[in-house]
C-alpha cells in the first residue's frame, strides 16, 4: 500500500495542481494524506469542496516541512502504509511518476531492497531543478556500477520532492527532526538513512517542482539563508554522521557562506549568517 503525503501551507492553487496530478496517476496511491500547516487562505474549504476523497491532517500551527512530514509519516506508518510517497504542495507529478518508481523495484535483484526511491525533478522550463539535485553515493563504487546497469543512480542524500520511503526506514531511523523547521531537514534525514542503506534516483519517474524561480541557498532571501546556516550546523552536530560527512558539511557551510556574502553585502545578509551561527550552536533539542 502506497500513501502519498503532501505538506501544504497557504498555497491553495498549487496544492490543487499537486492533488490533480496524483488523481491522474496511471498507478495511483491507495491513500492521499494532506498535512495542512495551519493554512489561512481557504485551503481546508477547497479540500472539502474539491477533494473529498483526500484525508487531511490539520496542524494547530505551522511546523514547517520538517514538522509536517514528521506528523504525516507518523500517521501513515501507524496506519500500516508500506511505502510513503512524500512531496511538497508545489510538486506536480507526471502521470507515470509513481508507476516508474515502483517499477524500479523489479530492476534491483540484490538481497537488500532499496530504502528510498527518488524521482527526477524538473523546474517549470524543463531544466533540472537546482534545489533538488540529488547527491550520488560516491562512497560505494560497486553500487554505482550496479545502478548504471539498471538505469538508476545510487543516492547519498535526497530532498522531499517525490521521495518514496519504505516503512522500515521509520522503524530503524525514526521520523524527521522537527527542530529543522525548513531547509535541509530532508538532506539530514535521507543522508542518515543512506549512510547504511541503499536508495536510488529513478530518472524515468519525473515531476515538476513549481517554485517561482529555480533558486538555491545562494539565491535565497536572508530569512531563508538563516535556515541554511543554522540547519547545516545542526547536521554537523547531529546524530548518525560519519566524521567524513561532518568535514564535508563544514566545508559546504564555509564556502556557501563566503559566496553568499560576496553576492549579498546587505546588513540583512550579514545578520542572517550571524543569527544562523548563534542558533546553530545552541544546545540541540532532544
Amino acid at each position: 500500500m502506497v500513501w502519498a503525503i503532501v505538506v501544504t501551507h497557504n498555497r491553495q492553487g498549487l496544492l490543487r495542481e499537486c492533488l490533480s496530478g496524483l488523481r491522474d496517476q496511471t498507478r495511483p496511491p491507495e491513500r492521499v494524506l494532506v498535512v495542512d500547516n495551519a493554512s489561512t487562505d481557504g485551503t481546508p474549504q477547497m479540500l472539502a469542496r474539491e477533494f473529498g476523497d483526500v484525508e487531511v491532517l490539520t496542524l494547530p500551527s505551522n511546523e514547517g516541512s520538517a514538522g509536517g512530514f514528521h506528523e504525516g509519516m507518523k500517521r501513515a506508518h501507524a496506519s500500516g502504509a508500506e511505502w510513503l510517497w512524500l512531496m511538497d504542495d508545489d510538486t506536480v507529478c507526471t502521470p507515470e511518476a509513481l508507476a516508474e518508481l515502483l517499477a524500479a523495484l523489479g530492476r534491483l535483484d540484490h538481497s537488500q531492497p532499496p530504502s528510498l526511491l527518488l524521482s527526477k525533478t524538473l523546474w517549470r522550463d524543463g531544466r533540472m531543478h537546482p534545489m533538488n539535485t540529488p547527491w550520488p553515493a560516491r562512497k560505494r563504487p560497486e553500487s554505482m556500477v550496479e545502478g548504471a546497469e539498471r538505469g538508476l543512480m545510487p543516492l547519498g542524500s535526497a530532498t522531499w520532492i517525490s521521495l518514496l520511503i519504505q516503512r522500515g526506514v521509520i522503524d530503524r531511523h525514526g521520523l524527521p527532526l522537527k527542530h529543522f523547521f525548513i531547509w535541509s531537514d530532508d538532506i539530514d534525514y535521507t543522508g542518515r538513512v543512506l549512510a547504511a542503506e541503499p536508495g536510488y534516483l529513478v530518472p524515468t519517474s519525473v515531476v515538476v517542482h513549481k517554485t517561482e524561480a529555480p533558486h538555491t541557498a545562494m539565491t535565497a532571501t536572508p530569512d531563508r539563508f538563516y535556515y541554511h546556516v543554522r540547519n547545516t550546523i545542526f547536521i554537523i552536530r547531529g546524530p548518525g554522521r560519519l566524521r567524513r560527512d561532518r568535514v564535508v558539511f563544514t566545508w559546504l557551510l564555509v564556502s556557501s557562506t563566503v559566496e553568499y556574502l560576496a553576492g549579498n553585502r546587505s546588513l540583512g545578509g550579514v545578520r542572517a549568517v550571524l543569527r544562523g551561527l548563534r542558533d546553530g550552536l545552541r544546545p540541540l533539542p532532544t
